[in-house]
């Protein structure tokens, strides 16, 4: 068993739990997020591990990162794993719904699977999750909270290259 290395960031949304291993980022937790993340006997602390995540977050929310490069390593099941991967297609400042992912991974079916799925993402902000909504335009849950998703939608609007002018 690898030692997975945490650490803490304070953001404009609330403190954050960052968790890596030797394969990459397993974690970005909300300090009173709806799935809380439990360390095992293998965590330690670790800033100098997570020193990159912890420097390309802030630049986020400092409004001049849209994208991150950063090595990931969530853990979870096959399907819930092609949904991170399509969230990391959205693009900064973007939303889509369910449905539109569910499309992409090819069965229109899937959207409450993919909802799930979404919900269990251990890497919000990182992986997207936050862009997606509602068929109808609405804010869905949101591990961090609907106020939260609220500010990181916002944030991207008002640093998005994409944002409509008049």
């Amino acid at each position: 068993m690898s030692t997975v290395y945490y650490d803490y960031l304070q953001t404009p949304i609330g403190r954050l739990m960052l968790a890596a291993d030797g394969k990459g980022l397993r974690h970005v937790d909300f300090e009173n997020g709806k799935y809380p993340v439990v360390m095992g006997e293998d965590w330690e602390r670790g800033p100098g591990v997570l020193h990159e995540a912890r420097t390309q977050l802030k630049a986020y929310f400092a409004g001049k990162l849209t994208e991150f490069d950063l090595p990931l390593a969530p853990q979870g099941t096959d399907f819930q794993q092609q949904v991170w991967l399509a969230l990391l297609e959205i693009p900064y400042g973007v939303t889509t719904s369910y449905g539109e992912i569910a499309r992409a991974l090819g069965d229109v079916n899937a959207t409450r699977a993919v909802g799930a799925a979404n919900g269990r993402n251990p890497l919000p902000i990182i992986v997207p999750c936050h862009r997606v909504i509602g068929a109808n335009g609405s804010l869905t849950g949101f591990g961090g909270g609907l106020p939260t998703k609220r500010w990181l939608l916002d944030h991207e609007q008002r640093h998005s290259a994409f944002t409509l002018t008049p």
